[in-house]
């Protein structure tokens, strides 16, 4: 039986395939995946069981897509889809990953020089191969060669980024833990710690049935090769090459389990010292004197047993949290629970928006917002931003709906973008005109370190900014931050009172943790935002809080833990 999560999956892989075919992220049939992707996420039930009328009937389903979806339901795979991953193996498409290599140029290079993975084209740019190529030449080639190496391409240790691994982690736990014989499933290891990429996946798994689980597993779709298969322990890896680690433990086993494969390597040594210095034994199977079990099925149960506080799982990466909880003075993180609202939200006003204003504002009070700041693109990003007449409508419509809903507080905001000296979208006095603005740059990602820094600064220094967003501009494993003076810009955030966001969408993670762990030490104000384009979206505030907290950020530096009246109070004040 093929699941939401399974279709998704598999129309994630057409999408990226199809393009590659196609030549292009713009095509008809790429656009159609997409689209199908959208309807399906916004869809309330389940596919499987569907027929092809029923499934037509969702929002951006055509034919042909409903056609696939069934034949994973029936058979478990898609012929066209492995047509594609035959043309198209794992190793070719993570040069993708790799900027200003589109589709195009990586076919042409695959059929003038057989390029076919990224040690293949590492080579060719350093013996000065692709220099006479078309479109190509030295300075692509040098492009080409820092990208790899800013990106980790070209390492043996090879890491997927998160925001490739949590879809797949988050359905393979959800099925396992629909079996019967089991407790609970959990994704530990990098993934549980929140780091932006993983080495692999490890599923703690607690069960009276550790066969039963196995045979689950290796009965799944994503299985591409079983590397083994025991007792208490089933490896396999995926097509795109992640080893995935399934440990089974008894129910009674659960915390010592999920504390041992959560890591990191760091933290763990410690605590093992700590319970050697009692004469106890620290193992996956619980904390030990003699045969004595002291604690083993809850997390928090061992911590205690060693004269520790509760240490959150993204906070475990031996960076002081040890001594800080044995203090007792382990800050009080910001929370889930702590968000007021979102001051990053976009609506099909933004030219990427894919879900109408109303829409998102019904997401915004299903998820429990006070407020949420309405913040389309300003008019200097092409083909996404909006003119001045433009936002003017815009403000009125928020201004409706805001009479509209009592439950909620619309804000009228604007992400504004940073041009490449640190100009801003409109005019100094129709910046005023917003109730809050969040600045980020899009593009002049190749400026130098200084440049960058300066673009920042300048930008900090308008009185309508109130937040810098996605700081550094990255995309996990496939775009490179910008290079910034880190120290210069925090002071800068710092004296102006300007916030620093959190995106919480995975494949930005921006500002990274280590900056929002120097941006605490420096007195900086943060905001944590899911950037959200469509209703879909709202799920990465859980994100963005868990890579906060990675970052030592607590709920007081939050602004939007704080209620409206004083938000206001905080957006207006540089006005």
């Amino acid at each position: 039986m093929a699941s939401r999560s399974d279709v998704i999956r598999m129309l994630v892989e057409l999408t990226r395939l199809t393009t590659l075919e196609e030549g292009s992220p713009q095509a008809f049939k790429v656009r159609a995946y997409e689209n199908a992707i959208a309807g399906i996420e916004a869809h309330p039930g389940e596919l499987s069981g569907l027929t092809k009328a029923e499934l037509t009937q969702i929002k951006g389903v055509g034919s042909s897509t409903a056609e696939k979806i069934l034949e994973l339901e029936r058979t478990g795979t898609v012929a066209k889809l492995e047509m594609l991953r035959s043309e198209y193996p794992p190793p070719f498409v993570e040069m993708t990953k790799i900027p200003g290599l589109g589709p195009k140029t990586l076919k042409m290079l695959r059929a003038e020089i057989g390029i076919e993975d990224v040690a293949g084209l590492k080579a060719a740019a350093e013996t000065q191969r692709l220099r006479d190529l078309p479109g190509m030449g030295e300075k692509s080639e040098e492009k080409i060669l820092r990208a790899i190496d800013r990106l980790g391409l070209g390492g043996k240790d090879r890491r997927t980024p998160l925001v490739e691994v949590m879809g797949l982690a988050t359905a393979l736990a959800t099925r396992l833990a629909e079996l019967e014989a089991v407790d609970r499933a959990v994704p530990c290891g990098s993934l549980r710690r929140f780091s932006e990429t993983v080495g692999d996946l490890d599923i703690v798994v607690s069960t009276t049935d550790p066969a039963l689980v196995s045979a689950e597993v290796l009965g799944w779709a994503e299985v591409a090769e079983v590397i083994g298969a025991g007792a208490t322990k089933t490896s396999f890896l995926t097509r795109e090459g992640l080893q995935v680690d399934i440990r089974t433990v008894r129910p009674d086993q659960l915390g010592s389990a999920l504390l041992y494969f959560t890591g990191s390597k760091t933290h763990n040594i410690a605590l093992r010292q700590r319970a050697l210095d009692r004469d106890w034994l620290l193992s996956e199977y619980g904390l030990f004197e003699g045969e004595t079990v002291v604690a083993s099925q809850a997390e928090e149960e061992i911590y205690e047993a060693l004269g520790l506080g509760y240490i959150p799982p993204p906070l475990r990466e031996g960076g002081g949290e040890i001594e800080a909880a044995w203090r007792g003075d382990l800050p009080r993180l910001a929370t889930r629970e702590d968000i007021r609202g979102d001051l990053h939200f976009h609506s099909d006003r933004s030219g990427d928006g894919r879900s109408t204003l109303e829409d998102m504002v019904e997401a915004a009070i299903a998820s429990g917002y006070d407020y949420v700041a309405i913040t389309d693109h300003g008019e200097d990003l092409a083909i996404n931003g909006s003119s001045r007449e433009e936002m003017i409508a815009h403000r009125d419509r928020i201004r409706q709906l805001d009479d509209r809903y009592s439950e909620i507080t619309l804000l009228f905001g604007c992400e504004l973008n940073i041009g490449p000296e640190g100009g801003l979208d409109y005019d100094p006095t129709f910046r005023l005109e917003f109730d809050y603005c969040v600045a980020s740059i899009h593009s002049h990602f190749d400026l130098d370190r200084a440049a960058q820094t300066a673009r920042i600064l300048t930008a900090l220094g308008d009185p309508a900014v109130n937040a810098i967003g996605h700081l550094s501009g990255r995309y996990v494993g496939r775009r490179p931050g910008v290079e910034l003076d880190i120290p210069v810009v925090l002071e800068a955030l710092a004296l102006t009172g300007v916030a620093l966001e959190i995106n919480g969408a995975l494949d930005r993670l921006d500002a990274t943790s280590e900056v929002a762990r120097e941006a605490m030490t420096a007195g900086v104000d943060f905001v944590i935002d899911t950037d959200s384009h469509h209703i879909r979206d709202l799920v990465r505030m859980d994100y963005g809080v868990a890579y906060a907290q990675r970052g030592w950020v607590t709920a007081e530096r939050v602004v939007n833990t704080r209620p409206i009246d004083v938000l206001r109070s905080w957006a207006a004040r540089r006005r």
